[in-house]
């Protein structure tokens, strides 16, 4: 006979070693069929339970009604609940966050916050097999390392994923035998994020090729999380003896990295973990360090920089003088500035369609730009032309005039053509640069903050 989805569960805890019965545990639940079945496994197999709901009144009644739902199953089971209701897009105004990363800070502030008031020792997230699978493909498509392809963590710090064993299926299989009320989010069932696409789109083809993908995912994604163990572990034994500290700088010397190990790949690791370093950059410097060209030259991480100096890696804090100057070549795929990845892709303008784009997305044209390209932080008495008008604007009065906080002015960055500014990142286009019916081939760039 088979296990029930709950002695799984209980097996699963036990096994990965993610609480006790004598731990304190915050459910984080949104009212989505994953969190609500998390919540009834949880009361069924006996744990001291809390829930903690986040309404970032971004979704008007949907988001009133999913706060009620939550509230109403967790006095139906008898455990503690509490509600928040954040304000979200003010605080997006105040720091100059996107919404995905104003709602992660806010939340995880909050979540600590009852922990240390009510006394929780655990935070429990219901992410699922499906979630992490999705993941792995989101960063395949983008480009990562090892680390990226290994899924969802089950475990990281006070944070748990005890459903990471269970599929999609499963768990709305068991919601409806047991009668467990959850709600559907509609952003879900759009095609406009890349992860639905892979839901909505890939998976269910691969399925169709392979019926219990689900299962072998499950397989692999832990032998990759075992590989990323074993690397993990090996860099920092290496690391003692590749890199040193010199006040609030670091130095990596590479040719202290035994030579019957790839350089490339010691590297980024060295890079990537402790210090942020991106695949991409991480390859730029290696090319770099072998030919031993453009010595000084600056590579940036989200607040790191590092340069090559006589074979050397150091790595220091960016300073608020630095301009973090990153080049871009004709037809890049993607390029990193500040706390942003910018993904470009190159189309025919008839490849283009709508033009109302978010503010996070530029439309301009091709044929007008001269490369290199620059990315760098604005600098007092930069000025554009801001599509739709005609006259000048300098770059500090459009940031003043559109309320942009002051933490959120410090990181905003231009991408540049011939010294001209081509787009004020996730703000305005330049109308120099805008499409127009004698426009024949179109850059389109993403803005993601990382």
């Amino acid at each position: 006979m088979s296990e029930s989805l709950l002695e799984r569960f209980i097996r699963y805890i036990r096994e990965k070693e993610l609480f006790t019965l004598s731990d304190r545990i915050l459910l984080t639940v949104s009212g989505g069929v994953d969190s609500m079945v998390m919540m009834n496994l949880m009361v069924e197999a006996g744990y001291s339970v809390g829930v903690a709901h986040c309404n970032f009144q971004l979704r008007g009644d949907e988001a009133v009604e999913d706060e009620e739902l939550v509230a109403n199953h967790a006095a139906r089971l008898g455990i503690p609940h509490y509600n928040k209701r954040f304000d979200t897009a003010g605080e997006m105004e105040r720091t100059g966050e996107s919404v995905q990363i104003a709602a992660r800070r806010l939340r995880y502030e909050w979540f600590d916050e009852l922990s240390r008031q009510h006394g929780y020792t655990v935070v429990a997230i219901a992410h699922q097999a499906d979630d992490s699978i999705e993941t792995f493909f989101i960063n395949l498509f983008r480009g990562t390392g090892l680390k990226g392809l290994t899924g969802i963590s089950v475990h990281r710090d006070r944070i748990v994923r005890p459903l990471l064993f269970a599929s999609r299926k499963e768990i709305t299989e068991y919601a409806l035998a047991h009668k467990v009320p959850y709600r559907e989010d509609s952003s879900n069932k759009t095609t406009k994020y890349l992860r639905n696409k892979i839901r909505l789109g890939l998976v269910p083809r691969i399925r169709e090729i392979n019926p219990k993908f689900t299962e072998l995912m499950r397989t692999n994604l832990g032998r990759l999380i075992d590989a990323q163990r074993f690397i993990d572990g090996t860099i920092e034994r290496m690391r003692d003896s590749v890199q040193e500290q010199s006040g609030e700088d670091y130095i990596i010397y590479p040719d202290r990295i035994p030579a019957d190990l790839p350089l490339n790949f010691v590297v980024y690791e060295l890079l990537n973990s402790s210090f942020g370093f991106k695949g991409d950059v991480v390859e730029a410097m290696c090319r770099n360090l072998r030919h031993g060209t453009q010595s000084g030259k600056r590579f940036y991480s989200r607040d790191k920089v590092a340069c090559i100096d006589r074979g050397r890696i150091i790595i220091s804090p960016i300073s608020d003088e630095d301009s973090c100057e990153v080049k871009v070549e004709k037809f890049a795929t993607r390029a990193y500035c500040g706390n942003s990845v910018l993904y470009m892709e190159w189309l025919d303008v008839d490849k283009v369609g709508s033009l109302q784009v978010p503010d996070n997305v530029a439309l301009v044209d091709a044929d007008r730009l001269e490369f290199p390209l620059t990315l760098r932080r604005w600098n007092e008495g930069d000025a554009f032309i801001p599509l739709g008008m005609s006259g000048r604007k300098k770059v500090s009065d459009y940031l003043i005039d559109h309320k942009v906080a002051i933490p959120a002015k410090k990181r905003q960055f231009v991408m540049t053509s011939a010294d001209n500014i081509v787009w004020l990142i996730g703000q305005r286009v330049d109308d120099r640069y805008k499409i127009t019916p004698h426009t024949e081939n179109v850059l389109k760039i993403t803005r993601e903050i990382i």
